[in-house]
């Protein structure tokens, strides 16, 4: 409240839509649909609300307790505003997986809640392209979803050097800091998010994190994590056959994302991904604007998520593209595209007596598929035109008694100033050519 009545902003880290905004959205959402059902994906749906449970122990019981939206409902339960998607579409697949035909494409456009500061492409409520791939067991999946997340970056209008592709394992990972470092699971955890956190720290605090965590090892872990290149990265590990499979692995990602055409892809050692639920490979779109140097989005490798229920577990790989993230992007670009007023015309009378031929006219071209926007304020025809034009609609059409009478109209085209004049019988025909 204020001393003049209710606040008129939204509530802190979200979004009004204006038709502009809107525009845009939708312009964002269709984009990933089209290019996700080019695919083969499918799209799938659910409630914004899940049992809190889902999250802890597996997104992880930080993002339950601090970035959540969690109450207890009526019923006493404990509920939660979905944070991901993962989870869910997890949870669906094994409710009806004997009914399901292998592999499994699929994808959705939910709103998604994290309760967190508020900063640029990071707010509490967005919108999430989620595409995974279930019961491909092999490279080849991994393959497949990076190159949808690829195409998709394209179908926007960006190349290949607007976008690096980040690649890691997390079985390489896991060896190094479970096999070969040997700490502990509630050790491995934290310095893996500390890694996560390399690039945003300063140097001087990362290792001076990295040596609180695991002491006397920390040189080790180093040398690995300051890697230049893959190859040398190699060089600084023991000789291992469970870890030479995740290595190769890696080789095999990169060499068949090669021969599909996407060559922007970069091993990245430091890249983790936050969830506790992905096993194999993990990767992130990464902006090579200046302006805008960050992680866009990313994804990766769960394959135990679904044990989780109960049922055997299934191979998957999937990836989230926030609207958000996307917006900056194209805005930073100048990607994003001009807004269009979704009407094509606007009608304007002159006269109310007027209103039955205009609204019979009205008709006559939505039912040939010509948008049209008539004006009903019964402002003067000069104002009514200034709206039009300051909404964007490109041409007018003024009906006054003679317009009537002769059936004779004249379409002006704002922009340029152009004057038609046509039977109202070819009305549509004009509109449509």
């Amino acid at each position: 409240m204020t001393d003049k009545g209710l606040s008129m902003e939204p509530y802190k880290g979200v979004r009004d839509f204006y038709p502009e905004d809107m525009a845009i959205f939708r312009y964002i959402t269709d984009t990933m649909r089209q290019t996700a059902e080019l695919f083969g994906y499918e799209e799938y749906g659910a409630s914004v609300l899940e049992p809190s449970e889902l999250y802890r122990g597996k997104s992880g019981d930080e993002i339950v307790n601090e970035q959540t939206y969690t109450f207890i409902d009526r019923g006493e339960r404990e509920v939660t505003l979905r944070p991901e998607m993962t989870p869910t579409v997890s949870r669906m697949i094994a409710a009806m997986r004997r009914n399901l035909p292998m592999p499994i494409r699929w994808y959705s456009i939910p709103n998604l809640f994290r309760y967190e500061q508020p900063q640029r492409g990071r707010l509490r409520e967005h919108w999430q392209l989620n595409c995974d791939l279930f019961g491909v067991n092999s490279v080849e999946g991994d393959a497949e979803v990076i190159l949808l997340a690829s195409s998709i970056m394209r179908a926007f209008g960006l190349t290949e050097t607007d976008f690096v592709i980040r690649v890691n394992n997390r079985k390489i990972m896991n060896f190094i800091i479970s096999d070969y470092l040997k700490l502990d699971d509630s050790i491995g955890k934290k310095i893996s998010r500390i890694i996560d956190k390399k690039e945003k720290l300063p140097v001087a605090e990362f290792k001076k994190m990295v040596t609180s965590a695991i002491g006397e090892k920390d040189e080790i872990l180093l040398t690995l994590l300051e890697s230049k290149n893959f190859e040398e990265f190699v060089s600084h590990l023991p000789k291992n056959e469970t870890l030479n499979i995740a290595l190769q692995e890696m080789r095999t990602l990169i060499e068949s994302l090669e021969n599909k055409g996407v060559r922007n892809v970069q091993f990245d050692q430091t890249l983790m991904r936050g969830f506790d639920y992905y096993t194999g490979i993990v990767f992130e779109i990464f902006d090579t604007n200046p302006k805008n140097r960050r992680a866009l989005f990313g994804g990766g490798r769960y394959d135990n998520l679904l044990s989780a229920f109960g049922v055997e577990p299934l191979s998957a790989v999937g990836f989230g593209m926030g609207d958000v993230t996307m917006r900056d992007v194209l805005e930073t670009r100048g990607l994003l595209p001009k807004y269009k007023n979704p009407a094509y015309l606007a009608i304007i009378m002159a006269e109310q007596q007027c209103l039955p031929y205009a609204s019979e006219l009205t008709r006559k071209l939505r039912a040939d598929n010509v948008a049209v926007s008539m004006d009903i304020s019964g402002k003067k025809v000069g104002d009514q035109i200034k709206a039009a034009d300051k909404k964007g609609i490109p041409f007018i059409l003024v009906i006054g008694d003679d317009e009537v009478k002769s059936g004779n109209l004249k379409i002006k085209e704002l922009a340029t100033g152009v004057e038609t004049v046509i039977s109202d019988e070819k009305l549509s025909a004009f509109f449509k050519k």
